[in-house]
């Protein structure tokens, strides 16, 4: 393996501590005898580009740092090579690098720990959802969810993440379920009244909601949350059992796992890793062993 290692940094990730994250993330990495060259770029699908030139020429691995963001953009970079990816959790949510167990908010203890992992070859294939060719790491939202992103994206003010609660107050006003097409593997198409279906290959988005709470990085299987047909008020008290993971416990919540997943709805867009995929009908698959990532 080459000792060369290519930092691929979001300036803005974390209200800029994507910028500061990856100066002790880089320091650890040289203090373990690796050259690191930094790479960022001016808009996503510049830094998608530049991401790839190192790829392509065999660096000993990418190294994103900043959110669930930045994850998103270097897997589509690394998915299907053997290049390894490195993660320095730097951003809002930080769902993949929690989902394999990885240091959030120290990037000198994710640099240490990514130097560690290459030396020692503790290295893991873990799966990847892919829709339309692009790759996801850990949740696939459409329902609810997606419309107060949708809306979120929208506003210009208030500014942060409060804009985003700020949608979700406006879209619980305008509380409906929709009318789902769903299809698993090549089962039977159902059609459903659902708030929300979410396809996890991890188990949580949003910055720790654990949507898809029993979801596996390594079984070949989405694990697919539907939270079916429900008032207003059933919806608000399912959800702050999110957060544990509790709320599939709740009978109006169904799970189902699969290893294909086809989503059709009215006016309902697909969000993965929290990037928008584009409006339903989507179809994701879940693609075994699809990334190498440095573990602890």
């Amino acid at each position: 393996m080459t000792s060369e290692i290519t930092l691929f940094v979001n300036p803005t990730a974390g209200s800029g501590r994507g910028a500061r994250a990856a100066l002790p993330a880089a320091s650890a990495l040289r203090a373990a005898g690796f050259s690191v060259r930094t790479i960022l770029g001016e808009d996503a699908a510049d830094g998608l580009a530049r991401a790839r030139e190192p790829v392509a020429g065999g660096t000993g691995a990418l190294v994103a740092v900043g959110g669930d963001g930045m994850a998103n953009l270097a897997l589509q970079a690394v998915a299907g090579t053997r290049t390894p990816l490195g993660l320095v959790a730097a951003g809002t949510g930080n769902d993949f690098a929690r989902a394999l167990g990885l240091p959030v908010g120290d990037p000198a203890a994710s640099g240490r720990l990514i130097a560690d992992a290459l030396k020692a070859d503790r290295l893991r294939d873990v799966d990847l959802g892919r829709v339309n060719g692009t790759w996801f790491g850990t949740v696939l939202a459409s329902g609810f969810d997606s419309r107060v992103n949708d809306r979120g994206n929208r506003m210009r003010l208030p500014a942060g993440r409060f804009k985003y609660d700020v949608a979700m107050l406006a879209e619980l006003a305008a509380f409906r379920p929709f009318a789902y097409r769903l299809t698993l593997d090549d089962g039977e198409t159902r059609e459903i009244e659902a708030t929300l279906v979410a396809v996890g290959n991890g188990s949580s988005y949003g910055g720790g909601m654990r949507i898809c709470p029993g979801a596996d990085l390594g079984d070949g299987l989405f694990d697919i949350t539907v939270v079916g047909d429900c008032t207003r008020t059933t919806l608000l008290k399912i959800f702050p059992r999110v957060y544990r993971g509790t709320h599939v416990e709740h009978p109006v919540v169904s799970v189902h796992r699969a290893a294909r997943v086809e989503l059709l709805a009215e006016g309902i867009t697909g969000y993965a890793d929290g990037e928008p995929l584009g409006p339903l009908p989507l179809v994701a698959d879940c693609i075994p062993a699809a990334v190498r990532v440095a573990l602890p």
